[in-house]
């Protein structure tokens, strides 16, 4: 195997040049130019302007790399390890609409490893805060429902290692997690923009996460795990939405990722609006692409269910996040927070757990 980096400085010429070629890819790279982008959380992007001899390729690739201390990237290696997984064994078996990758290699111990994917400016991502519109919404949910579609069900899935299913032991695992992050959560954000009915919503879904997790084992497929506006590269007009952001991809219940795509992606009054829609139309779908025997009924009644994967995602995400503490990223949390809330309570989705 090419050797893993973990520093953008040490992706020159000759490294790129050999990484490319060990994919098949006959480039050789004889400059190379790099620019920081995106906030990423749980890791580090950048674009990377390269130069060929000969042979046209790609002018532009963006790698991925980790980010923090060996005891955070410890952490979270296992998010790591999902997203070179994802692009080693899994995409190409899905209908879903994400990058390209050129190269993937990832350290034995999963604290180091690079990505090199395509490029997909001129699609911009969404911004948490700002919501997107309704065709953009459908765009996306459409885009959901065909990676669902793709292995539903599918127990061979269950083959590849990094996609196991929940057990007790793991559930209690990311239930202690959750219990942690909450309280440290709510004592950072008190006063700064989380009020007390959030806070309690917060502290209920806690309670019954462990119970969330085990329930509902089918039906299953391969979810993205944090299917939301940032993680997904719109175009500058029409439809062809791209997910990227791979690291929390396994298997699940797919209402999990509807869930938390359309409770963070508007203003309270809009979701509630918007919803039933959104919902009718992630069901037609999943329908035209060979789903059977799943109901609009409880398709619906998965969604409300599934609101719990925003805590869950966002609580824990937020305290365990790599990059730098800023109002931006306060602000992001926050209005995720403040709007899943709200669906978790209008829909009763604690109340779907205990009954």
């Amino acid at each position: 195997m090419h050797a893993v980096v973990d520093h953008v400085d040490a992706l020159t010429p000759a490294w790129l040049t050999e990484a490319l070629r060990s994919r098949g890819h006959d480039l050789v790279v004889t400059a190379v130019a790099s620019e920081q982008i995106g906030t990423g959380q749980m890791g580090t992007a950048h674009r990377l302007h390269l130069t060929y001899e000969g042979a046209d390729g790609p002018p532009t690739l963006v790698a991925k790399l980790p980010a923090g201390d060996e005891e955070t990237r410890r952490a979270i290696a296992a998010g790591y390890r999902n997203e070179v997984g994802f692009y080693l064994h899994l995409v190409d078996t899905l209908d879903v609409s994400a990058p390209r990758c050129w190269y993937a290699a990832i350290s034995d111990d999963a604290l180091d490893f690079v990505l090199l994917l395509d490029d997909l400016a001129p699609r911009v991502p969404g911004v948490q805060a700002d919501g997107c519109s309704l065709p953009q919404a459908e765009d996306a949910v459409r885009n959901l429902a065909r990676l669902h579609a793709s292995r539903w069900n599918d127990e061979s899935l269950v083959e590849l290692g990094f996609l196991g299913r929940r057990n007790q032991r793991n559930a209690k695992h990311l239930a202690r997690m959750l219990d942690e992050s909450t309280e440290a959560f709510v004592a950072r954000y008190r006063g700064a923009g989380l009020d007390g009915a959030d806070a309690a919503t917060l502290r209920e879904v806690a309670d019954v996460i462990v119970a969330w997790q085990l329930d509902r084992p089918e039906p299953f497929t391969v979810i993205h795990g944090d299917y939301r506006l940032e993680n997904l590269m719109f175009p500058p007009a029409g439809d062809g939405v791209v997910a990227v952001d791979w690291q929390g991809v396994s298997l699940g219940l797919p209402g999990r990722d509807l869930a938390f795509f359309v409770s963070t992606s508007f203003e309270v009054d809009t979701r509630r609006a918007f919803e039933a829609q959104l919902v009718d139309g992630y069901h037609a779908e999943l329908v035209a692409h060979g789903v059977d025997g799943y109901d609009r009924d409880r398709c619906l009644d998965d969604y409300r269910f599934g609101q719990l994967q925003g805590p869950l995602t966002n609580i824990v995400g937020c305290m365990y996040a790599t990059g730098v503490r800023s109002a931006t990223s306060d602000l992001m949390f926050l209005t995720m927070n403040r709007r899943y809330c709200a669906a978790i309570r209008d829909l009763d989705s604690v109340g779907a757990v205990r009954r």
